[in-house]
C-alpha cells in the first residue's frame, strides 16, 4: 500500500473543519486516501444508481441515514445534497464531520461554494509523486515519464498500453458528455490528441481552432472540460511591470505525463528516448512534481513561466513572498552555459524579489553550485521549498 503524502494534512484540517472536500483527476487515488485517512468513517458511493437516486429523490432521508462520519464519494452527482448538509454541520458544530469526494471539478466546487464556503477544506489530489511510487519500485526518469502516475498502473502492475486507451474512452464518454454536451466526440477526440502536440508550449485557441475547422470559441470551451476534469491545465505568464516587452499568452500541459505519452503515439521507452517531445514532456512532469508536492502540504504557491518577445524564457517561476524561485527543466545529462543564462535573464529587472535559481535534469545527483542549484529529476520534491 502507498502511504500518499497528503495523509497528515489531512488529518490535520478534519480536526478544524466540518467537511473535507477531496477533488483530482479519475483514478488518482481519492478514495483510497478517504478510507486510509479516516478508516472508521462508512463509505457510499454516489456512482451506485440505486445510491444515486436515493440521493436525488429524498436529500434528506439519504442523510439522515448517512448523518455523520461518512465518506460521500463523486457526490457532485446530487448537488442537492449539499444544502442539508451545510445545516446538519452549523448544528452540530463537528469537526471531520463530512468527507466528500468528486472527480468533476468544475460540477463539483460550483456548488460547493454557494452553499459550504467557509465550512471546507479542500485537498486537490493529483497521481502519484515520484517519492511516493518509489515506495513500491525504482524507476528511471523515462520509464516514469513514459508510465505516468495513476496509482493503479503501479498497485496492479498494469501497462501503459493496457491503461490508457480505456481511462480515454471512459473519459470521453462521461465527463465529456456530462460537462458539456459535446456531439461530435470524434473531434473532441482529434482536439485532444492535437493539444498534446502543444505541452509545454503556448496555448493559441484561434491556432488551433484553425487546424480543427470550428471557432476558437469552441475550443477554449472544450479546453474548460479538459481542466474541469483534470486532464490538461495552463500556466499563465508572469508580466510584472518590467521594463522588457513580455508575452501574455498561457502554456499548456497535461495532469500526467503517461497520458501525455500515449496521445503523442509515444509506444516505449525506447521511442521516448528518441522523441523530439522528450524536453516538454519532461518539463510537464517537473511542474507536475512541484504541484504534487505542494498540494499535498495544502500549500498554494504562485506560479507561472516568464517570456520576452526576444524569446528569452524562463520555464517556471514560483512567486513565494518576497522569493521567487527561478526554474528550468532539461532532459539532459549535460549543463550547457545557454541552460544557466537562461535562469539568470530577470537578475538585472527585479529589485525587490530574493531570486532563487534551480537547473532541474536527468542527473541522479543534486549539485550545488555558486548561483544555482542543479537539481535531480529524484530531488525535485524534497529541495523545492
Amino acid at each position: 500500500m502507498i502511504h500518499r503524502k497528503a495523509v497528515e494534512k489531512v488529518l490535520a484540517m478534519a480536526e478544524k473543519f466540518p467537511v473535507l472536500v477531496f477533488t483530482g483527476p479519475r483514478q488518482s487515488g481519492k478514495t483510497t486516501l478517504a478510507k486510509i485517512a479516516f478508516p472508521d468513517y462508512r463509505y457510499v458511493s454516489l456512482e451506485n444508481p440505486e445510491n444515486l437516486a436515493f440521493a436525488l429523490n429524498d436529500p434528506k432521508g439519504f442523510l439522515e441515514i448517512y448523518d455523520q462520519f461518512v465518506i460521500i464519494d463523486e457526490v457532485q452527482n446530487a448537488p442537492e445534497l449539499f444544502s442539508y448538509i451545510q445545516e446538519i454541520v452549523d448544528n452540530a458544530g463537528k469537526c471531520g464531520h463530512y468527507i466528500l469526494s468528486g472527480s468533476q471539478n468544475f460540477l463539483l466546487l460550483e456548488k460547493i461554494t454557494q452553499t459550504l464556503a467557509g465550512r471546507i477544506y479542500l485537498m486537490e489530489l493529483l497521481p502519484l509523486s515520484h517519492a511516493e511510487i518509489n515506495q513500491i519500485k525504482e524507476t528511471a526518469i523515462e520509464e516514469e515519464l513514459f508510465s505516468g502516475s495513476y496509482p493503479r498502473l503501479y498497485n496492479m502492475n498494469i501497462e501503459p498500453k493496457d491503461f490508457y486507451p480505456g481511462y480515454i474512452k471512459t473519459y470521453v464518454e462521461r465527463d465529456v458528455r456530462t460537462i458539456l454536451n459535446v456531439q461530435d466526440i470524434k473531434l473532441f477526440r482529434k482536439l485532444l490528441s492535437l493539444l498534446a502536440h502543444y505541452a509545454g508550449q503556448q496555448f493559441n485557441a484561434s491556432e488551433i481552432a484553425k487546424k480543427l475547422h470550428v471557432d476558437s470559441k469552441t475550443v477554449q470551451r472544450w479546453m474548460s472540460i479538459l481542466e474541469a476534469s483534470y486532464i490538461a491545465f495552463t500556466l499563465e505568464p508572469w508580466h510584472a511591470n518590467l521594463s522588457k516587452r513580455v508575452v501574455k499568452t498561457p502554456k499548456l500541459y497535461f495532469y500526467d505525463t503517461g497520458l501525455l505519452c500515449y496521445l503523442l503515439g509515444i509506444k516505449s521507452v525506447e521511442e521516448l528516448r528518441i522523441s523530439s517531445y522528450k524536453g516538454a514532456i519532461f518539463e510537464n512532469y517537473v511542474l507536475l512534481e512541484i504541484l504534487k508536492s505542494q498540494h499535498a502540504q495544502g500549500n498554494h504557491l504562485d506560479m507561472y513561466y516568464w517570456r520576452d518577445t526576444n524569446q528569452n524564457e524562463i520555464d517556471l517561476l514560483i512567486v513565494d513572498g518576497q522569493k521567487i524561485h527561478c526554474i528550468e527543466m532539461k532532459a539532459s545529462l549535460t549543463v550547457r552555459q545557454e541552460h544557466i543564462k537562461a535562469l539568470h535573464y530577470l537578475d538585472d529587472f527585479i529589485n525587490s524579489y530574493q531570486l532563487k535559481h534551480y537547473l532541474v535534469n536527468f542527473f541522479e545527483e543534486s549539485q550545488k553550485r555558486s548561483n544555482e542549484l542543479i537539481l535531480s529529476w529524484r530531488d525535485i520534491e524534497i529541495k523545492i521549498n
